[in-house]
């Protein structure tokens, strides 16, 4: 079976944490791949990190790839998509993970191709990212399959909804964000009482990996998991009292539905 030869439209950090992903799997190698970029110093990271060929030419990039992973920014798609508009053909596959674009949008300019939109996070940089994907009218189950292996190269990916990109967005593309923010908090808690920072900070990002790690690994309702280390009359069960207190579960759920809503809002305009 022939490679899939790919090709990134934009050579950013997201774009170089996946054709690492990419490389570092044997989903590919360097000579599949093909990236262009405006900015000069963009292309050498990138080279310099997966031995990858880029240019200065976006059209090079369509005629090198089949799957073609647009990684520019929002504000300059609209050209970007232009562009390519006289180039793009039947047998090109379009990967978005520009935020806020819908496939609609995609679609109506570059209409020869198929489409997918991805959401993906930032712990992709790290080969643990949590991704959504969603399917264009025109994309195939196989094209869906694909996108899948792709994604999986660095981290998680699961198909959903194009209107649930949105949801998405708000739970593991903001997640990050509030991951920190909690594992900052418990550095505070453990220094309050204590502990070193540094300690501190790697002991809470450690455990906050475990207890993650824990869930997708076994399977149990995160509950279960819980009450497991929930001892009668135990320290657990004080720490979680102040959590309930302090109304945990509640601002966590607010933090996703306001991300949510924030990402319609920007998709609609």
């Amino acid at each position: 079976m022939a490679a899939t030869k790919i090709g990134f439209i934009g050579s950013g950090k997201m774009a170089t944490a996946f054709a690492k992903g990419f490389i570092d799997s044997g989903f590919a190698q360097p000579a599949d791949l093909l990236a262009s970029d405006s900015y000069p110093a963009s292309r050498e990271a990138f080279s310099q990190l997966t031995k990858a060929e880029t240019t200065a030419n976006n059209l090079d990039v369509l005629d090198h790839a089949d799957v073609v992973i647009l990684a520019v920014k929002p504000q300059v798609l609209p050209e970007v998509l232009e562009e390519l508009s006289s180039s793009a053909t039947a047998k090109h596959l379009f990967v978005s993970i520009v935020a806020g674009v819908k496939l609609a949008n995609l679609e109506t300019t570059l209409s020869m191709s198929r489409h997918i939109r991805v959401m993906p996070n930032t712990p992709a940089l790290v080969q643990a990212g949590a991704a959504g994907f969603a399917l264009g009218d025109r994309a195939t189950e196989e094209d869906g399959r694909l996108v899948s292996m792709m994604l999986e190269t660095v981290g998680l990916a699961i198909q959903v909804p194009e209107h649930l990109l949105d949801v998405v967005t708000g739970l593991s593309g903001s997640g990050p964000a509030y991951v920190f923010e909690i594992i900052e908090a418990l550095s505070d808690g453990a220094v309050l009482m204590g502990l070193p920072r540094a300690t501190a900070t790697q002991l809470a990002a450690q455990t906050l990996f475990g207890a993650a790690k824990m869930v997708l690994e076994t399977g149990e309702h995160p509950g279960v998991l819980k009450d497991a280390v929930t001892s009668p009359g135990g320290t657990t069960i004080a720490g979680l009292h102040q959590l309930e207190k302090g109304g945990l579960r509640g601002v966590l759920m607010n933090a996703v539905q306001a991300a949510t809503q924030k990402s319609q809002e920007l998709g609609n305009k």
